[in-house]
C-alpha cells in the first residue's frame, strides 16, 4: 500500500484538541476557537459573529464545532453566517477538526468555529 502524506502548504491544520483546548502547530488555544487556513485566534461562541463574519468571500463552508456532543447551532447564527454566502455545517468538534483537516488538504475553501470538548 503506497500512502501519501498530507501536505497543507502554509494553511493552519488543527493538530490535536482535548479538554478545554485546541492545538495548531505547537501554538495551544483555549477556550472557543475560529480557525481558518491562515489564522487562528478566540472565538466568542454563537453570540460572535463578527468573527465568522470576516471570512465572507473568503471560504465556501463553515464547520462549526459544538462540543463533545453535536447540537443545533443557533437560527440567528446560521442565517447570518448564510446571509453572508458562506455554507454552514454543524458537527462535534472532534468531527469538525477531521473533517477541516480533511477538506484543507484538499485545498478547499473553508473554516472550522470551535466549542472545546
Amino acid at each position: 500500500m503506497r500512502l501519501t502524506p498530507v501536505t497543507y502548504d502554509q494553511a493552519l491544520p488543527i493538530a490535536g484538541y482535548g479538554p478545554g483546548f485546541f492545538r495548531i502547530g505547537t501554538h495551544v488555544l483555549r477556550g472557543p476557537c475560529l480557525i481558518s487556513p491562515w489564522d487562528a485566534g478566540p472565538w466568542g461562541g454563537f453570540d460572535d459573529t463578527d468573527g465568522p463574519l470576516t471570512l465572507a468571500g473568503r471560504i465556501d463552508v463553515l464547520f462549526v464545532g459544538t462540543g463533545a456532543e453535536i447540537a443545533h447551532a443557533p437560527p440567528t447564527f446560521r442565517m447570518l453566517i448564510e446571509a453572508a454566502g458562506m455554507g454552514v455545517e454543524v458537527m462535534n468538534s472532534p468531527a469538525a477538526c477531521r473533517t477541516y483537516n480533511v477538506l484543507l488538504g484538499e485545498g478547499r475553501r473553508v473554516a472550522v468555529a470551535l466549542l472545546p470538548v
